[in-house]
C-alpha cells in the first residue's frame, strides 16, 4: 500500500472521449471508488451525487450505474473498500494481543500501527466524521463492517493498559473513540494547522502526532 496525500479537492476531471463508457483500468471500479470515496467524505451522502462522482473521474454516470446500480449501493460499495483497506491494521491489532509485551507497549505499538493506517489513507477519516451522522441502515452498515472490527481488536489492549494503571477498565470505550477520533481527526483536517505551525512542523506531521499520541499514554 502506498501513501496517499491530503485530499482537498476531488480529482480533476479527466477528459473522455464521446461514445459509450468503457472499463479499463483508468476508469475501473477502484478508481470510482476512491473518486466517490472523498465526495462522500468531502459532502456526505446526501449532498453528493452520482453526476458529481462521475465528472470527478472523467466517465459518463451510466458507468457508475453499470458497476454499482445505485448511489446507495456506491456508498456500501465503498464502505467495503474501506474495510478492505483497514484490514491489515485491525489483523496486526489483533496479534498484538499475544505479543510478549507489557500492556503500555502493546497500546503504544497498537497506536504506531493506527497512526500509519491515518497516513496513509487521510481520506478515510474524514469519510468517518461526515458519516458520523447517518442513521438507520447507513449507520449499521459502518458500525458493523468498520468500527465494530476495529473496536473488538483495540479496547481489549485499551482495557490491559487501563487495568495495570488502576483505572476503571470501563472506561476502555470511552477511551478507544477518545484516542482514534482525535487522531484521524487530526490527519483529516491537518490543512487547519497550517497557520500555525511551521514548514519543517507540516512536513514532520506524522512523527509530530506520534509523538503527542505517545505523550498522551504515557501520562
Amino acid at each position: 500500500m502506498t501513501p496517499t496525500k491530503a485530499i482537498s479537492q476531488p480529482e480533476p476531471p479527466r477528459k473522455r472521449a464521446r461514445g459509450r463508457p468503457t472499463c479499463d483500468c483508468t476508469h475501473g471500479a477502484d478508481a470510482l471508488l476512491l473518486n466517490a470515496r472523498r465526495i462522500f467524505a468531502q459532502r456526505g451522502f446526501y449532498a453528493s451525487s452520482v453526476r458529481q462522482i462521475a465528472e470527478a473521474s472523467g466517465v459518463d454516470a451510466a458507468l457508475i450505474s453499470h458497476h454499482f446500480g445505485s448511489k446507495e449501493a456506491l456508498w456500501v460499495a465503498v464502505v467495503d473498500q474501506i474495510a478492505g483497506l483497514t484490514r491489515s491494521m485491525v489483523e496486526q491489532t489483533h496479534a498484538l494481543h499475544d505479543a510478549p509485551l507489557e500492556p503500555f507497549e502493546r497500546i503504544e505499538q497498537a497506536v504506531r500501527v493506527f497512526v500509519e493506517a491515518v497516513f496513509e489513507h487521510p481520506d478515510v477519516g474524514m469519510f468517518f466524521s461526515t458519516a458520523a451522522t447517518e442513521e438507520g441502515e447507513r449507520l449499521d452498515i459502518i458500525t458493523q463492517r468498520l468500527v465494530r472490527p476495529y473496536r473488538d481488536a483495540m479496547v481489549p489492549l485499551v482495557a490491559d493498559w487501563l487495568a495495570a494503571q488502576q483505572r476503571p477498565v470501563s472506561d476502555a470505550d470511552v477511551m478507544f473513540f477518545m484516542l482514534t477520533s482525535a487522531i484521524s481527526k487530526t490527519v483529516s483536517y491537518r490543512h487547519m494547522m497550517g497557520p500555525f505551525l511551521p514548514p519543517e512542523g507540516m512536513a514532520d506531521l506524522k512523527r509530530t502526532v506520534l509523538d503527542c499520541a505517545m505523550a498522551l499514554i504515557r501520562q
